[in-house]
């Protein structure tokens, strides 16, 4: 699935069972509770903390997917195409950034 694709689909199903997309601060704050839910299995899976009993049946694809949603929901109501502004950002940090990493003496050790 292209990413167009990705954003018409996600506009298909408001239209067809969400009824009308939330407002656009409610999922700025949406995508804040989702992207805070992801950070807190990555911190449980890769990091020092210890999984409690109800994070266990969290899904780190799951929670990606559901950023992505959202994500897809904010450009959707903002009038962004994702495809071009990805497209758009590579291009820049490509520009920016395409000795940088390559010159980082902390990357090639």
């Amino acid at each position: 699935m292209t990413i167009q694709e990705a954003q018409q689909k996600v506009d298909d199903w408001i239209k067809t069972y969400g009824v009308r997309y939330f407002s656009e601060l409610t999922n700025l704050a949406i995508l804040t509770e989702e992207v805070g839910e992801l950070a807190r299995i990555i911190a449980r899976t890769y990091g020092d903390q210890s999984f409690k009993e109800s994070d266990l049946t969290k899904n780190l694809a799951d929670e990606m997917a559901d950023i992505l949603w959202v994500l897809l929901c904010l450009a959707n109501q903002t009038g962004i195409d994702l495809t071009a502004a990805l497209e758009a950002n590579i291009q820049k940090k490509t520009t920016r950034d395409k000795n940088r990493h390559i010159n980082n003496k902390k990357l090639n050790t």
